[in-house]
């Protein structure tokens, strides 16, 4: 790394402060969303239809995000913009009544597409990286690749466990709720995931549910920043081997979990002045 002349003219111990150029992914745009899904069909393998059409009754037990399939489309006459199309799949677990009020397990699949505009600027340069294990002059032709948007930013979700707020059960014939995928859509490592094969248009009964997402979308792209620096970061601390021979020994050097017992502990203690303090902290303060 080559020293530069520092521009806030300030010293970091005994070297001298550098400037160091980095690679970072940086945010061009972001935006938060709290979503209402209401009335997604649930789509079942099936052994689990023939149990919701004996039920009586579904209650919907929890909701998982398995996977995405985002998808990025520029938009005509705003350069820098792009619309991302982003489709959920959700792995829904159900509980089933059935007759003698017995309760079955079963679990389905749904999905929501949601589409955004964010900006992500703009870049026309073609990018290549070289391959670590493939370190080689010579390549093939399966390394001969050509990608006709080269320069697309990156869309990255971040999504929050989803609440599953109303399950119906409702019959087949009536039109009702909210589709946008078939069976035969759902991608091969998706279907795996459940036992048995999904089926539509048959059955007596369908399950649709309403859940809620909070997400944070973000567009990011590569670019280079020059930053000071004062050293490399290298730990500072020795690892210790655990003495397995002594289990009360380790126990004895744990804290006492004072936040599990008293919520409002870890707050009341780290803040002494009494307008800072949340609601249920004592008056003289946390000791």
């Amino acid at each position: 790394m080559m020293e530069r002349n520092n521009p806030l003219g300030g010293l970091c111990g005994n070297n001298k402060e550098s400037l160091c150029c980095i690679s970072v992914d940086k945010v061009f745009d972001s935006a938060r969303d709290k979503d209402c899904l209401e009335d997604v069909r649930v789509h079942l393998c099936d052994n689990a239809q023939e149990i919701v059409d004996r039920a009586t009754a579904v209650r919907c037990k929890c909701v998982e995000v398995i996977n995405t399939n985002i998808n990025i489309e520029p938009v005509p006459f705003n350069k820098g913009f792009y619309q991302v199309t982003i489709r959920y799949y959700f792995c829904v677990t159900l509980e089933a009544c059935i007759c003698g009020g017995r309760v079955q397990e079963v679990k389905g699949l749904s999905a929501f597409d949601k589409k955004i505009i964010l900006y992500g600027s703009e870049k026309n340069v073609s990018v290549f990286t070289s391959d670590p294990e493939n370190n080689s002059f010579c390549f093939d032709e399966r390394d001969l690749r050509c990608d006709s948007e080269p320069t697309l930013p990156t869309v990255v979700v971040e999504v929050a466990s989803p609440i599953c707020l109303d399950s119906k059960l409702v019959e087949r014939e009536r039109r009702f709720g909210h589709c946008c995928m078939c069976i035969d859509s759902i991608p091969e490592p998706i279907r795996n995931r459940f036992d048995g094969c999904f089926v539509d248009n048959v059955g007596v009964n369908n399950v649709y549910v309403t859940i809620g997402v909070f997400s944070v979308i973000r567009m990011e792209r590569k670019v280079q920043l020059m930053l000071p620096a004062c050293r490399f970061c290298l730990p500072e601390n020795d690892s210790k081997p655990c003495n397995n021979d002594d289990p009360c020994s380790i126990f004895g050097k744990m804290q006492f979990p004072l936040g599990e017992f008293y919520p409002y502990a870890d707050d009341c203690r780290g803040n002494d002045s009494p307008a800072a303090q949340p609601k249920g902290c004592c008056d003289k303060g946390c000791k």
